[in-house]
């Protein structure tokens, strides 16, 4: 699975930004995807997250009611939109899909992550 993320870049506090993330390759394997960011000197975070049918998604404390992740299974494609941008939402944003762990019989397959290249926001006060 490749993930290519678009739509990084500068805005002011209070502006908007739509982070789009392509997916490609084995995207039939994929039953979870979501975006983290990590800012300098501090941890990837999750954001936020979506199932494969985009029925169920979960967010950040931190961006609830300001950023809204959604998918297009036709296109393969993940978005993020980010809205009432603040200073400390500036950092890389990274695109994840996963197929989560599960078991079958008596294997056990462990969860399985790919990661895009990331895609920088800042945002000034």
């Amino acid at each position: 699975v490749q993930l290519v993320e678009s739509g990084g870049g500068l805005v002011q506090a209070g502006g908007s930004l739509r982070l789009s993330c392509a997916a490609s390759g084995s995207t039939f394997s994929i039953n979870t995807m979501g975006w983290y960011r990590q800012a300098p000197g501090k941890q990837r975070e999750l954001v936020a997250s979506i199932t494969s049918g985009g029925g169920t998604t979960n967010y950040a404390d931190s961006v609830k009611g300001r950023f809204t992740i959604s998918r297009d299974n036709a296109q393969n494609t993940m978005y993020l939109q980010m809205n009432s941008l603040k200073p400390e939402d500036t950092a890389v944003y990274y695109c994840n899909a996963a197929r989560t762990a599960y078991s079958s019989g008596s294997f056990y397959f462990p969860r399985v992550d790919y990661w895009g290249q990331g895609t920088q926001v800042t945002v000034s006060s």
